[in-house]
């Protein structure tokens, strides 16, 4: 268990939080949400003691040990993989030195025999007999291949890396386990996995993500970090946003008994109960909704972006189609042979085990690169915006965020850019920040301002949801989800995919399947993984 009293944290002036108290019991994960610079990373770097807080104390149960995921992906250069897993248990990773350090001596004393037999009980009570063993099936589990176990940590690329400090701090079952995004770089299959591990897990789960698939299938609590102030709620994340929701729009109903709005939040409790416990994601952790009661049901003071796509012209009967297409980078084939055709109004995630044949189909439709081989048409009536994964390039020039969006509309006066800018949050003085200085999550919507402005008729995004606040995704989530027009996308993000998409088409170095289906019902289906081993087969 972990306790924090009357925690503060101020940087300068202003105080980033303050009066916390918060107690975090096993059993339970908590999911830290806030917007961007709210200080969600920044609470947990107290909670771990990096970082002290400014007043108040944090607090563990004597004898706990606490794993934190590692940021710095250089540290463990010099150990090997295996190694690296086992350190996360520092305890266990000394006794194990201390051991071969006085096996490696070459006077042997009896005084050395019976330290080594003291420090042989210390690490049979640990379970340091199956430590390399546990580690190597962390790592499996995470996609790190068993080839890759005995190199050095410095020989693995830096999404490898990632996972292996994941798997440290994974190792050995702390009881508090600190995960700020440990969904970045995971593919949607290892996701599954990290969801399937810690909803089983049986200590005290913190955690930091912008996944709300991730949030909803592991968290029994969600801690809002909002306005200075940090809130504790029962339920996972699409609980606190629904409640927090229908708590705004009774907040705006001034005339409405404060009966009907009890029996209103009662009725929402029940349906979100039901729904919870006919879930897929269902585990001995959605216990969480035992706890409910209307008192956790507040409207939240978070901004959300509005995001609003409108076709300017309908499309026609005729949208896109494609034969024969190929693509090879540096001898690995991304897809060959790719033919399909798009009907007007799907909406389509483009999914593979390699995230560059997305990027190089959605590059070459959209005629910024060729294909190796094939032809694409598109229909005479269609208008299309890109949000490409990579937009470095559009940022390179210190210019205004009004002249940067001037670029690409035909009204260049100031009140008319001023409301796209504003509809993505950039308010007041924010439209005079320089372009090319933006964090990666403003640069994002100003892309999205843009995609806006060119009001077509299909839309074709790259992982959209990349460097985005959950605000922002759940924003653009709803829009895709209302817009009328035909979408193209890939992405990381399970619930986008879910609650986006009507078609799935998955590409791979021997042709492409192609489902109307949800994708949950694509991933759970034995069928279509046996027919994806066999097209990803060389």
């Amino acid at each position: 268990m972990i306790s924090v009293s009357n925690l503060s944290i101020q940087f300068g002036k202003k105080p980033l939080f303050q009066d916390v108290n918060i107690k975090f019991t096993p059993g339970n994960c908590y999911g830290v949400i806030g917007a961007n610079g709210a200080g969600k990373s920044t609470f947990l770097k107290i909670i771990s003691g990096e970082l002290d807080s400014t007043s108040g104390k944090v607090m563990m149960e004597p004898g706990e040990r606490m794993a934190v995921l590692k940021q710095d992906h250089f540290e463990f250069d010099e150990f090997t993989v295996l190694d690296t897993v086992i350190n996360g248990h520092a305890e266990l990773w000394k006794i194990i030195q201390e051991k071969n350090d006085i096996y490696a001596k070459p006077d042997f004393s009896e005084a050395d025999g019976i330290k080594a037999s003291e420090l042989e009980e210390v690490f049979a009570e640990m379970n340091g007999w199956n430590a390399e063993s546990d580690a190597a099936e962390l790592l499996s589990g995470l996609g790190i291949k068993e080839a890759l176990h005995y190199k050095l940590m410095k020989e693995l690329s830096g999404k490898e890396k990632v996972r292996v400090l994941l798997a440290q701090a994974l190792f050995g079952n702390p009881d508090n386990l600190l995960l700020d995004e440990p969904t970045n770089d995971l593919d949607l299959e290892t996701v599954m996995w990290l969801e399937n591990y810690l909803a089983n897990f049986d200590n005290t789960v913190i955690v930091v993500s912008h996944d709300r698939h991730f949030l909803d299938s592991v968290c029994t609590d969600i801690v809002d970090i909002d306005f200075g102030k940090v809130k504790l709620f029962s339920g996972n994340y699409t609980f606190w946003y629904e409640s927090s929701q229908l708590a705004a729009r009774q907040h705006a109903q001034q005339n409405k008994k404060a009966e009907e709005k009890k029996k209103e939040l009662q009725e929402f409790i029940a349906r979100f109960s039901a729904n919870v416990a006919k879930s897929k994601q269902t585990t001995s952790r959605k216990k969480m909704l035992e706890k409910l009661n209307i008192e956790d049901i507040q409207p939240s003071t978070r901004r959300y972006p509005g995001i609003i796509f409108q076709q300017e012209r309908e499309a026609g009967d005729k949208i896109f189609s494609c034969t024969g297409l190929s693509k090879t980078i540096d001898e690995d084939i991304l897809f060959s042979d790719v033919e399909f055709t798009i009907e007007k109004g799907e909406k389509v995630i483009f999914l593979s085990k390699d995230p560059r044949a997305m990027t190089s189909l959605f590059e070459i439709i959209s005629g910024v690169e060729k294909a190796d081989h094939g032809s694409f048409e598109w229909g005479v009536t269609i208008t299309n915006a890109y949000l490409p994964v990579d937009n470095s390039s559009f940022f390179q020039e210190p210019i205004s965020l009004i002249d940067w969006l001037a670029q690409f509309s035909e009204d260049t006066s100031e009140f008319f850019l001023r409301g796209y800018l504003g509809k993505m949050l950039f308010s007041g003085e924010d439209i005079y920040k320089t372009a090319n200085v933006l964090s990666g999550g403003e640069k994002v919507r100003c892309m999205i301002s843009r995609m806006m402005l060119k009001n077509a008729n299909l839309l074709i995004m790259d992982t959209p949801t990349n460097h985005l606040d959950l605000e922002s995704i759940q924003s653009f989530n709803n829009s895709l989800k209302n817009f009328g027009g035909t979408v193209l996308m890939s992405s990381h993000d399970h619930e986008f995919i879910q609650t986006v998409s009507t078609r799935i088409i998955e590409l791979t170095p021997n042709g492409v399947i192609d489902k109307l289906m949800d994708y949950d019902e694509y991933i759970s289906s034995d069928k279509i993984k046996e027919q994806r081993e066999r097209m990803y087969q060389k």
